[in-house]
């Protein structure tokens, strides 16, 4: 269903519903009359496959105006209701004479009189022109400057005393004589020339250095994760101390925060110190088979291991703490 075939079929049956309740037809009837022809319509364009609006138009066309249509359905202006006519005073039956009969009058009925139409329903010719009448008072328009007609009982709106008043009308300048104009010239020129070098200038420096920014237009420094900061400052108290709670401790504190990722926390708790203790067991082998230093011997290895144990732990906590602060002030 296009709009353009819905937009003629509302327009069809507004004009009718207008034309009816001209006619003075009550709501009732306006309503089933309405209903009933978009009935017929929707029962007509359901023959048409596709739907064009020519094809809507000419369904319209086979229905006729709205004209045709509500003298079709017989409708006419309402019944004036009767104006109160002033109680009729009882006739006297006739008084019967001797020998004849007389014919009883009837009273000729007097005319319906026509009622003036219900003001919703009155054009302009019942309800009279009011040229002579002031404008309403929301149709008058405020002029550019002012607060506009003020009605009384309503306050509100914008209160800017500003915003209503003229603006300042430039002052002329004075004119100059013959000697002053060239020099009013002259100082307009030298002002244009400066204000053109300054800008070129400038242009000419951010061509050259694009990348420079000023200070002041520099980001903010991030602040740094205050969980990791401090499980580094625990692993380093742990190294310097030399106690086993304060490095489990912080490798603890690393594992269970929430900043670093699965992968990181295995990196900080297990791979830097699986590192430092696998450099070690390098450095040992290389001992063992003389590659470099004094080659050891299978008894010694044990001593050399049991002296290097402590400080290889301070070492891998060292390590964590390293990448922890780094990780911290990274965002």
């Amino acid at each position: 269903m296009g709009i353009e075939s819905d937009h003629l079929v509302y327009e069809y049956l507004s004009r009718v519903g207008d034309l009816a309740q001209r006619r003075q037809l009550s709501s009732g009837d306006r309503m089933r009359l309405v209903a009933g022809l978009r009935d017929e319509i929707d029962r007509r364009r359901a023959k048409y496959e596709p739907e064009t609006p020519a094809a809507v138009r000419r369904i319209l066309e086979r229905m006729g105006t709205p004209e045709e249509v509500l003298d079709g359905v017989g409708a006419s202006p309402a019944p004036a209701t009767p104006a109160a006519t002033p109680d009729r005073v009882p006739a006297v039956p006739t008084q019967r004479g001797p020998g004849r009969l007389r014919r009883k009058t009837v009273p000729p009925p007097s005319p319906a009189q026509s009622a003036p139409a219900p003001p919703h329903l009155a054009g302009l010719d019942e309800l009279g022109s009011d040229g002579g009448a002031e404008p309403d008072w929301w149709r008058v328009a405020p002029g550019p400057y002012g607060a506009g007609p003020q009605v009384e009982g309503f306050a509100g709106g914008v209160e800017i005393p500003e915003l209503f008043r003229k603006p300042e009308e430039e002052k002329p300048e004075p004119a100059a004589g013959p000697a002053g104009a060239p020099a009013a010239e002259g100082t307009s020129g030298v002002r244009g020339l400066v204000r053109f070098l300054k800008q070129r200038r400038q242009a000419k420096s951010a061509a050259a250095d694009p990348g420079k920014a000023p200070a002041a237009a520099a980001a903010p420094r991030p602040k740094p994760h205050a969980f990791l900061l401090l499980a580094a400052v625990v692993l380093v108290a742990g190294a310097v101390t030399g106690s086993w709670l304060l490095l489990i401790g912080g490798w603890l504190l690393a594992y269970a925060s929430r900043v670093l990722g699965p992968t990181e926390r295995k990196v900080v708790v297990f791979g830097l110190p699986g590192a430092v203790f696998a450099g070690a067991v390098v450095w040992l082998w290389g001992r063992l088979e003389g590659r470099w230093g004094a080659p050891l011997t299978d008894e010694g290895l044990g001593g050399v291991y049991q002296d290097m144990w402590p400080w290889l732990a301070r070492a891998a906590a060292v390590a964590s703490a390293l990448y922890l602060a780094w990780r911290g002030r990274r965002r």
